[in-house]
């Protein structure tokens, strides 16, 4: 298991962006956290192949609510990653397997 933050490090936006190593060189993903469930995804929109966040770390809207698309404002889900509005609606952003033990997020 590798750690790739702590739960604290979630507190200021809600999500954190980080750059590893997932056996095929590095690549973006962002870990997000609502409530007590953590998820992580791969950086990169579907619709555009584009990083989402606006601003380091910023990945979701006022609410805290939903995923953001920086470029062209696609919403998605936290908890499954799929679009609900903009112009990948019905397409999903890829998951990426984490655990959270102790106050550690974990990648397998």
């Amino acid at each position: 298991m590798k750690p790739l933050c702590h739960l604290k490090d979630l507190e200021a936006t809600g999500a954190l962006g980080l750059t590893v190593d997932l056996g095929e060189g590095p690549v973006g993903i962002f870990v997000v956290r609502q409530g007590g469930t953590v998820r992580a995804y791969h950086n990169r929109c579907p619709h555009r192949g584009t990083p989402l966040e606006w601003q380091d770390h910023q990945f979701l809207d006022d609410e805290g609510a939903l995923i953001v698309c920086a470029t062209h404002g696609a919403l998605f889900r936290i908890e499954d990653g799929l679009c609900v509005a903009g112009p990948c609606k019905r397409q999903s952003l890829t998951p990426v397997p984490v655990r959270v033990e102790g106050q550690a997020v974990l990648l397998p």
